[in-house]
């Protein structure tokens, strides 16, 4: 086996396993959405309950879920992609 065509192999072997977790990266999506807005939503139900509560904090966790979400909803797409652009073989 020459460099060359371990390369291939592991990149085959990379987006195969891609395209078979589109569907685990959406649900984490959607998952990390649905999270995202309940850590903001308490941040702000906590804030209006006692002003004097810190909510700094929640809130960067809640953008932090959300940022997660969101590049967990790119990485289904290019998952989707990889599998109309390869052939079927490589799933």
């Amino acid at each position: 086996m020459d460099g060359e065509s371990l390369v291939n192999e592991r990149q085959k072997a990379f987006a195969g396993r891609a395209i078979r977790r589109e569907r685990l990266f959406l649900v984490l999506s959607v998952l990390g959405v649905t999270v995202g807005i309940g850590v903001f939503a308490w941040a702000i139900a906590s804030r209006f309950a006692d002003p004097n509560a810190p909510y700094g904090a929640r809130l960067a966790i809640a953008v932090l879920v959300l940022l997660n979400a969101r590049q967990n909803l790119r990485q289904a797409r290019f998952a989707g992609i990889l599998r109309t652009l390869l052939p079927a073989e490589t799933a």
